[in-house]
C-alpha cells in the first residue's frame, strides 16, 4: 500500500495574495514594456503589504493601485473580513536593478541566464491535465471553494481557505482516497454544522470524483473548529512561499526558485516553463509515462550546462537519446524559450493561484511539438 499526498491553498491565503500583486505588478509593467526586468517581493500583514525588488524599465507602473485592486478582486472588499483593500496601507521599497548583473548576463547582444539555477519540468499521463493526481485533486478543491463563494452559493465563506488530498493506491494501482482536509474562512453568521454539511455537499462531493471515495475515506471539514479570523489578520503572506504547490507537489522535486514576482526572462521562470513544455510534450508523443526534466543553468549562459531526465521511458528509449532529441528539438536559451512559449505578455497574475501547471491557455501547456518529438526518437 503506497500513500501519495499534496495539498493547495485559496487564492484568499496570505501567500497567495502575496503571490498574484507582485504578478500583477509584473503584468503591468510588461503590458508597457516587454522588456522589463522585475524581480517583485511582497509581504502581507494585518492591515498592510509591503512591495519591495528591483526593477528596470523605462515604464511606469502604479503600484499602490495595483496592489489594491488585486486584494479586492481577491475578495478583501469588507473591513469585517480583517482586511479590505480600501483601507489596507501598501509601502512601497522598489530599487533599480544591479547595471553590473543587467550587463553581465547580456554579452555579445545574446541573454544569458540571470542567475545560477536548477528547474524543474514534471508531467504524466496519470491524468488529463498531465500533472500528478494528488496536486490535481487539491486544487480543484481549492477552485471549488473559491467559485462557490464568488458566485455566493456559500455566501458566508470568506477568501481565505486550503485543502489537502492523501491517495491510497493498492498492489494494482488503484487509487482511492484515504483523507479529505479543507479549511475554510468564514463569517460568524454559519454555524460550525451548517458550514461543515454545505462544504461537503458543494465542494467536497462537486470537486472530487466519487469513484474514489470508499468506505475507509475519512473527511475532515475546519477540524480545529471556527475559522472566523483568517487571511492577513491571522497571518503573514510573502511571495513564493507556496513553491511546491505552484508547480507538481511534494513528489516531484522542486529546482528552489520561485515563480511569481519576476519577468518572464529570469531564469526560474522561463527556465521552469520550457522544461515543463519539453516534459509534456515527450508525455503527449508517448515516449515516456511519466518524465521528469532537469535542466541546470549558470549565470551568464544561454544554454543549459546540463540536461537530465528521469522517468518510465518506452521501451528502446533511454535517457541518452531523450536528451539528444531535446537538445535538437527545443530552444533553451531564455530569449528563444521565452519566445516560443508567448512568455513577454501579461498572463502571470492568472497563472499565481491554483497551480502555474495543468492549466490551459498558457504557452507552456501547448501539446505542439508531438509529432516532431516521434520523428526525433
Amino acid at each position: 500500500m503506497i500513500f501519495r499526498t499534496a495539498e493547495s491553498v485559496t487564492e484568499g491565503h496570505p501567500d497567495k495574495i502575496a503571490d498574484q500583486i507582485s504578478d500583477a505588478i509584473v503584468d503591468a509593467l510588461l503590458e508597457r514594456d516587454k522588456n522589463a526586468s522585475v524581480a517583485c517581493e511582497t509581504l502581507i500583514s494585518n492591515g498592510f503589504c509591503v512591495i519591495a525588488g528591483e526593477m528596470r524599465t523605462e515604464a511606469y507602473a502604479p503600484i499602490n493601485e495595483i496592489a489594491r485592486n488585486a486584494i479586492r478582486e481577491i475578495g478583501y472588499t469588507d473591513g469585517g473580513f480583517g482586511f479590505d483593500y480600501r483601507s489596507a496601507g501598501v509601502i512601497t521599497a522598489v530599487n533599480e536593478r544591479s547595471a553590473d548583473i543587467a550587463d553581465g548576463v547580456r554579452a555579445n547582444g545574446r541573454l544569458g541566464a540571470s542567475d545560477q539555477a536548477i528547474v524543474v519540468g514534471y508531467a504524466s499521463d496519470e491524468t488529463a491535465e498531465f500533472t500528478p493526481l494528488p496536486i490535481t485533486l487539491a486544487h480543484k478543491l481549492t477552485r471549488r471553494l473559491a467559485r462557490v463563494r464568488k458566485e455566493g452559493t456559500l455566501p458566508f465563506l470568506l477568501p481565505d481557505g486550503k485543502a489537502q488530498v492523501a491517495l491510497r493506491f493498492d498492489e494494482d494501482n488503484k487509487a482511492t482516497l484515504a483523507h479529505v482536509l479543507v479549511s475554510t474562512h468564514h463569517s460568524r453568521s454559519v454555524t460550525l454544522k451548517d458550514l461543515r454539511e454545505a462544504v461537503m455537499e458543494e465542494v467536497i462531493k462537486e470537486a472530487l470524483p466519487r469513484s474514489l471515495f470508499d468506505q475507509k475515506t475519512q473527511i475532515a471539514i475546519n477540524p480545529a473548529g471556527s475559522f472566523v479570523n483568517g487571511g492577513p489578520q491571522a497571518d503573514t503572506g510573502l511571495t513564493g512561499r507556496k513553491s511546491v504547490m505552484d508547480c507538481y507537489g511534494p513528489e516531484i522535486p522542486h529546482g528552489g526558485g520561485a515563480l511569481s514576482g519576476k519577468d518572464p526572462l529570469k531564469i526560474d521562470r522561463v527556465g521552469a516553463y520550457v522544461a515543463r513544455y519539453i516534459a509534456k510534450n515527450l508525455v503527449a508523443a508517448k515516449a515516456a509515462k511519466r518524465l521528469t526534466v532537469y535542466l541546470t543553468y549558470a549565470i551568464a549562459e544561454a544554454e543549459p550546462i546540463a540536461i537530465n531526465v528521469e522517468g518510465d521511458l518506452a521501451p528502446k528509449l533511454d535517457g541518452r537519446r531523450v536528451v539528444g532529441a531535446i537538445r535538437k528539438l527545443f530552444d533553451l536559451t531564455p530569449e528563444g524559450a521565452a519566445d516560443a512559449l508567448d512568455l513577454l505578455k501579461p498572463q502571470y497574475r492568472a497563472a499565481a493561484a491554483y497551480g502555474h501547471f495543468g492549466r490551459e491557455g498558457f504557452g507552456w501547456e501547448r501539446t505542439d511539438r508531438t509529432d516532431e518529438v516521434l520523428d526525433a526518437l
